[in-house]
């Protein structure tokens, strides 16, 4: 009777229809069978509706963050992207300086790591290949804007100076893109007489040259006008054109041939 008594005291303690020998009435502790599967992450179904999104109807509709996300979540398969997405444009102030960031700075926004930079820079890498195929279809001088479009793309975020230099044959065709030198945060150094001699190299009949300024003003300083001048000189001697000097900044570009400074 006492036993009756301990059994019934035991199996009153549930207080939500269960008991704790797993009779008709519940139990506290089913079994593996009868547990229910764990919930989606709440994130589950908004990527599936993002994707869906895109494949409808194309990327326009699409907001830079959610873009991101798209990115991101290769990289990512177990987490909610959004909140990185927009921690990223809030630290590089556009979807353009969230992609030409470089990893490092990349990898110091919470949530970001190797996989995920490394996600970012292939996708900046294709886009900025895409638009040099652009710029090798036709003859550069008469598809500008797809110039401007592919240096901006490829250097506007950089952090430090870049010297680039367009290598075009007599047709004004783009023979090769190079970067000649790397500086510092305001200075690259340029030597007139190896750009004179990488282009013969090359067989190459005209240049454009090209180079950043990370402050993101593009406006040429000084220094830019008169070394354009000895590059002009050097170049002029073996029959080479300089074509343009074009000055990349995050807020625009600057060509000191529509300047009048070459």
């Amino acid at each position: 009777m006492a036993a009756r008594k301990v059994e019934d005291s035991a199996r009153a303690i549930d207080t939500d229809g269960a008991t704790l020998d797993g009779t008709a009435e519940g139990t506290l502790f089913p079994k593996p069978e009868e547990r229910a599967p764990p919930p989606k992450p709440h994130y589950h179904g908004h990527r599936e509706r993002l994707r869906q999104r895109l494949l409808r109807g194309g990327t326009e509709p699409l907001e830079d963050y959610e873009l991101l996300e798209l990115i991101l979540q290769a990289a990512q398969t177990r987490r909610d992207t959004k909140p990185i997405a927009k921690a990223l444009l809030d630290r590089f102030r556009s979807l353009g300086g969230v992609l030409g960031a470089p990893p490092e700075e990349l990898r110091a926004v919470a949530g970001m790591g190797d996989v995920s930079a490394v996600q970012i820079k292939a996708t900046h890498a294709v886009v900025a290949r895409m638009l040099r195929e652009e710029v090798k279809k036709q003859p550069v001088l008469s598809s500008w804007k797809q110039v401007i479009d592919y240096v901006r793309a490829a250097m506007a975020h950089e952090r430090t100076e870049q010297f680039r230099i367009l290598f075009l044959d007599k047709k004004n065709i783009l023979l090769r893109d190079e970067v000649q030198q790397r500086g510092t945060v305001d200075h690259a150094p340029v030597y007139p007489r190896e750009v004179v001699k990488r282009a013969l190299e090359l067989g190459a009949s005209a240049l454009i040259l090209v180079h950043n300024h990370p402050s993101g003003d593009p406006t040429p300083s000084r220094a830019d006008i008169d070394m354009t001048k000895d590059v002009q000189k050097a170049a002029a001697a073996l029959g080479l054109l300089v074509h343009d000097h074009i000055v990349i900044g995050r807020r625009g570009h600057a060509s000191l041939k529509t300047l009048g400074l070459m």
